[in-house]
C-alpha cells in the first residue's frame, strides 16, 4: 500500500510539489520486499506488445509525437490532462496516472511537460506502479531526480529511463517512446545503449547503412543520475534473442562505462558465445573541471576521464571505434569473427523492414516547448551550474553555520580532502574522503559513501567517513569538529541544492580543525526551472567569467573556450548535440586537428 507524501515536512519556500517532501520509508509496491528497483530491468523490454501512454497528452509537442509513433506503428492507447475527461487523437484521456493505468493498464508512459511540472509528473506515474517511465525533458532539478530515486529504491514496479533523454525504442517491435528521429531507425539485430542523444542518432544511422539495422536502443540520457544504466541495458540485451551484436556510447563522467568494462569481463567469462560489443567514449579533449554540455558531463574524484574509459572498455575486450560513422562497417567485421551469419542478419532485417516498416512524413526533433509559459522543456540557458569559491563560499557556510571552522591559510600538504556530491551508480548523494589532498594520490585514495537521500547519512556513516580521512588519532576536539562539520556539509549540500561542495581539513597546532578551499557548485535548473533559490543565484558574478560563454548562453547555446591564446588552434565547431559536439573535437584532435572550441547548439 502506497503510503502519501507528507507535504508539510518542508518550509513553505520549497512545497513546490509534494515530490519535494520527505516520504515515508515505505514500499511503492504490494510486490515482496525482497524485490528491487534492480529487478525492473526486464520492463525496458519494450516492443509491439506494449501499451504506452503519454503525461500531457493534449500538449502540443506531445500530440505531433504521438501521431508519428502511431504512424510508425506504436500502440499508444491514451494519456492523461490533470483535471480533465475527454478524447484526442481518437484516445481516451484522462484526469491521472492512477486512472489511466486502471483503465487503459499501459506498460510504459511518456512525459512530456516542462521540467517544472517533470518530478511530480515522474512520481505520479511511480504512484501509479506504471511498469516503464520515459522523462524526456531537459533541465529538471538533480534534487528532484534525487528525490525521485529516493522512492525508486523501495519499489520493484516501476523502471525509469531518462530523465534529460531522447528514451527507448525497438525499430524490431516499431514501438518508440521518445522522441527519436525515426527515419534513421530500421528493425534489425543491433542493441544500443547510449549517455548522447545525437551520437546515438548517427550510430544508428551507421547501422543503418550497413544493413544490420537495430533490435533495442536504450538512452541513458545527459543528466548527472540517469534512471538506466549501462550495465542495466547489458543484462536486457545479453538474453534478448533478437540481438546479434552490442554497441556502447559513452561520453566523460560518471563510472558506467567503467561498471560496464566489469560486467563485459565477467559476461565474456560466463558465456560461450558472447555478442560482440564495440563502443565509443566522448569527451577525450574535454578540459578538466569543465561541464560539457550535459549536466552529467563533468567527472568527479576517483572517476575515470574518457581516455581512461576508453582503455577500460578496450581491455574488456570491447573494440573501439574514435567515430560512429564506422560502426556498421566493424560490427559487420565482429559478426564474421564471432562466427555469427552477416547475411543472414542482413537478410532478417530486410525482411522485418517490408513486413510492415516505414518512416514518419517529417524528421522529429526534440521538443523545445511545451507551452507559452516560462518553464520551456528545455531552458533558455543550459549553464547548468553556479560555482563559488574561496571567500565567497567560506561566507556562505559561515552565514549558514556560524561554528563551521573556516581557514584562510593555505592548507598544508598532509590535508585531508572531503567532499559532497552525487554516488551515479548509487544514484544517492555520497560523501567522497581521502586521507590525503596530494593530486598525484587523490584519484587512488578517494573513497564514496553513499547515504540515503532523505535521511541523511547515519552515525555510522559519519564514523565510516571519519576512518578513511585517517582522523582517528585526531584530537578530541578535532575529531568532534569533523563530524559535525560532515554534518554540516550534508545538509547545506541537500537544503542549498548543491551540485557539489568541497573543501580540505587539517588540525591547527592548537588542536583544532580547520577547513580550506571551499568550492561549491549549485544546479542551476534549481533556479531557472523551478524558481528555486534565488538567493544563492543572485551571486552570479557574470563579469568574471568568460564573455563569448556567457553571449553564447543567452541564446541557449553552449560554448566552451579550449585555447583562448593558442593560435595553432584555428578549427572553429559548431554541433548539434553536446555528446556528438564532444566527438567532433576528439576525432579531429586524433588526426592533427586543434579546435578553437566546444560549440552545443
Amino acid at each position: 500500500m502506497f503510503i502519501r507524501s507528507l507535504r508539510t515536512c518542508l518550509p513553505p519556500s520549497r512545497r513546490v510539489s509534494h515530490l519535494q517532501c520527505i516520504v515515508q520509508k515505505a514500499s511503492f509496491s504490494s510486490r515482496s520486499p525482497l524485490r528491487s528497483y534492480a529487478d525492473t530491468v526486464n520492463n525496458l523490454k519494450i516492443g509491439a506488445h506494449t501499451r504506452v501512454i503519454y503525461q500531457g497528452f493534449t500538449g502540443k509537442v506531445a500530440t505531433q509525437n504521438a501521431k508519428d509513433s502511431i504512424e510508425w506503428g506504436t500502440q499508444v492507447v491514451g494519456g492523461v490532462k490533470p483535471g480533465t475527461t475527454s478524447e484526442h487523437l481518437g484516445l481516451p484521456v484522462l484526469s491521472t496516472v492512477r486512472a489511466a493505468m486502471e483503465q487503459l493498464k499501459p506498460d510504459a508512459t511518456a512525459i512530456y511537460v516542462a521540467a517544472h511540472q517533470a518530478a511530480e509528473a515522474i512520481e505520479e506515474a511511480i504512484e501509479a506502479e506504471i511498469p516503464l517511465i520515459c522523462a524526456v525533458a531537459e533541465h529538471i532539478p538533480l534534487h528532484d531526480i534525487l528525490r525521485i530515486h529516493s522512492m525508486l529504491e523501495t519499489q520493484s514496479k516501476s523502471r525509469l529511463v531518462g530523465a534529460n533523454a531522447p528514451g527507448i525504442i525497438s525499430p524490431i517491435g516499431r514501438c518508440r517512446i521518445g522522441f527519436q528521429p525515426l527515419p534513421t531507425f530500421a528493425p534489425g539485430h543491433i542493441a544500443i545503449v547510449a549517455k548522447s542523444g545525437t551520437l546515438s542518432y548517427e550510430t544508428v544511422a551507421s547501422i543503418t547503412r550497413a544493413g544490420l539495422g537495430q533490435s533495442l536502443c536504450i538512452s541513458m540520457g545527459g543528466d548527472v543520475v540517469a534512471g538506466t544504466s549501462h550495465v542495466d541495458a547489458l543484462r536486457v540485451f545479453e538474453n534478448d534473442p533478437d540481438t546479434e551484436g552490442i554497441i556502447i556510447v559513452g561520453e566523460v563522467g560518471g563510472r558506467a562505462e567503467e561498471e560496464a568494462a566489469e560486467w563485459i569481463k565477467d559476461y565474456k567469462k560466463r558465456s560461450k558465445n558472447p555478442k560482440p560489443i564495440a563502443a565509443v567514449v566522448g569527451g577525450v579533449q574535454a578540459p578538466p573541471g569543465r561541464m560539457m554540455g550535459h549536466a552529467g558531463a563533468w567527472a568527479a574524484p576517483g572517476e575515470l576521464t574518457a581516455a581512461e574509459k576508453r582503455k577500460a572498455l578496450e581491455s574488456a575486450g570491447v573494440t573501439m571505434v574514435d567515430h560512429p560513422e564506422k560502426f556498421g562497417n566493424v560490427m559487420k567485421t565482429l559478426l564474421n569473427q564471432a562466427g555469427r551469419d552477416v547475411s543472414k542478419i542482413q537478410q532478417s532485417a530486410s525482411q522485418n523492414q517490408r513486413r510492415g516498416y516505414h518512416t514518419a512524413r517529417r524528421l522529429p526533433t526534440r521538443p523545445a516547448l511545451a507551452s507559452k509559459t516560462s518553464f520551456p522543456l528545455t531552458a533558455p540557458s543550459q549553464q547548468r551550474h553556479l560555482h563559488i569559491e574561496g571567500e565567497k563560499a567560506a561566507t556562505l557556510l559561515t552565514k549558514y553555520d556560524p561554528s563551521f571552522p573556516i581557514s584562510s591559510i593555505t592548507p598544508p600538504s598532509d590535508g585531508h580532502y572531503i567532499s559532497v556530491t552525487v554516488d551515479r551508480s548509487a544514484r544517492r548523494p555520497a560523501i567522497y574522503a581521502s586521507p590525503t589532498i596530494e593530486p598525484s594520490q587523490l584519484h587512488q585514495r578517494v573513497r564514496r559513501f553513499p547515504y540515503p537521500y532523505r535521511e541523511g547519512p547515519s552515525q555510522q556513516d559519519v564514523q565510516a567517513v571519519m576512518e578513511q580521512l585517517q582522523m582517528s588519532t585526531a584530537p578530541p576536539a578535532a575529531k568532534t569538529q569533523a563530524a559535525k562539520l560532515i554534518k554540516t556539509l550534508t545538509t547545506f549540500y541537500k537544503e542549498k541544492e548543491c551540485i557539489s561542495i568541497s573543501a580540505s581539513l587539517s588540525v591547527s597546532s592548537e588542536g583544532e580543525l580547520q577547513a580550506h578551499d571551499i568550492d561549491i557548485s549549485f544546479d542551476d535548473a534549481a533556479f531557472k526551472s523551478t524558481k528555486r533559490q534565488p538567493d544563492i543565484h543572485a551571486l552570479r558574478d557574470t563579469a568574471k567569467e568568460v564573455a563569448v560563454e556567457v553571449e553564447a548562453e543567452k541564446e541557449g547555446i553552449v560554448f566552451v573556450k579550449l585555447a583562448a591564446d593558442d593560435a595553432s588552434h584555428n578549427i572553429g565547431t559548431l554541433v548539434n548535440g553536446a555528446g556528438l559536439a564532444m566527438n567532433t573535437v576528439d576525432a579531429l584532435a586524433l588526426r592533427g586537428g586543434k579546435c578553437t572550441n566546444f560549440l552545443d547548439t
